[in-house]
């Protein structure tokens, strides 16, 4: 068994800006893996708890799209060996509730990721003995993590850690949310509000499942430009008027509208571009305690549904391999995405950039 070592990681205080500190990490126990990070993302959901959005304890090591190597492995793990390059998932399943059960595992009840813990209540980090909390029970913003086994999936080395760790939540949440929870078919239409990370891999899944036409809606004019790159086949500036701009496209409106964003505003604004009997899929979160104004009489009289997708209705160990063999065959360009690349101590650069408005994603490479 390891040793306990230290790592360097972005630390979140109850600031907007992170500190880079030297982190002490438990070896691991049983059931759990160390893993060295190669990347790892830098998400909106990281965002919204530097900026105040959502409330998580505090110290916080931030990241939760992470992809590395095994290191070490604790008792009793059985799926995974040293030199396995693996994704990490941010909800990890217990795989005992009955969710898991029925192989629901992104509605898990008995996982404790977003208490920000391992399955034993534990958290393998401590500065100067005292609890620090990997985000969402991974803290990928670490050179080096010790996570749950459930929640590392091995996936073929070939795949970049870049590549991988978008895979991670960006990748998984958006297509997921097109093949897993909206179910589209080919030759259906869709609207996606947000052209960011997770509105671009929305795209990507519109693409590769066949629909069409696919419109693109952002109030920025290079995030559209870079929707069509990735399967758009249409783009409108968003706005109150998107309604009729969808139907200047599609008359009656779109199959499928999805809000890729968070906003309470454009998350009302999906069903009124919507046909009778279209599926609206909320995929961006809002802040907490926003609510959301929704026109109920009209949604039953027209027939339309209103969807929530939770990490695109991912299954981990089904999903991230999948995906990762979509990368390797040139059908998802997930290396498209990365417009920007950083190293840990830059971390608050990245979150500058991000608050910027800059679209893509940036990852940190570990």
């Amino acid at each position: 068994m390891s040793d306990v070592l230290t790592t360097t990681a972005a630390v979140y205080t109850g600031s907007e800006r992170l500190d880079l500190r030297e982190v002490t990490l438990r070896a691991p126990g049983r059931g759990e893996v160390r893993v060295r990070i190669g990347a790892s993302g830098v998400c909106g959901s990281d965002r919204h708890v530097l900026d105040g959005d959502w409330q998580m304890p505090t110290p916080t090591i931030m990241g939760h799209e992470g992809a590395g190597v095994v290191e070490a492995v604790g008792e009793g793990v059985t799926s995974l060996a040293v030199g396995d390059h693996v994704i990490m998932t941010w909800f990890y399943p217990c795989g005992t509730c009955a969710s898991c059960r029925q192989g629901r595992t992104w509605v898990c009840t008995g996982s404790r990721s977003e208490e920000c813990l391992l399955p034993d209540g534990s958290t393998p980090t401590t500065i100067d003995d005292a609890r620090v909390y990997p985000y969402l029970a991974v803290g990928s913003m670490s050179e080096r993590v010790v996570v749950a086994e459930q929640a590392a999936i091995r996936v073929p080395a070939e795949v970049p850690f870049d590549v991988a760790a978008l895979i991670g939540c960006s990748i998984a949440t958006g297509v997921g949310a097109v093949v897993n929870d909206a179910r589209v078919q080919a030759g259906r239409s869709a609207v996606v509000i947000g052209a960011g990370g997770v509105g671009l891999s929305i795209i990507m899944g519109l693409a590769l499942a066949g629909a069409s036409p696919i419109i693109a809606a952002d109030v920025n004019d290079d995030a559209l430009a870079l929707a069509k790159e990735f399967g758009a086949t249409h783009t409108v500036r968003s706005g109150p008027d998107l309604a009729e701009r969808v139907r200047e496209i599609v008359a009656d409106g779109a199959d499928f509208a999805f809000e890729a964003i968070g906003r309470p505003d454009t998350i009302a604004l999906m069903p009124t571009t919507l046909q009778r009997g279209g599926t609206a899929v909320i995929v961006g979160l809002p802040p907490q305690d926003r609510p959301v104004p929704i026109d109920a009489l009209a949604l039953a009289e027209e027939g339309k549904a209103l969807l929530g997708s939770n990490y695109g209705g991912t299954v981990p160990a089904r999903d991230f391999p999948m995906l990762s063999r979509l990368y390797l065959d040139g059908k998802l360009p997930i290396d498209r995405l990365i417009t920007h690349r950083f190293a840990l101590a830059d971390v608050n650069d990245a979150f500058d950039l991000m608050r910027a408005g800059a679209k893509g994603r940036s990852v940190l490479v570990l």
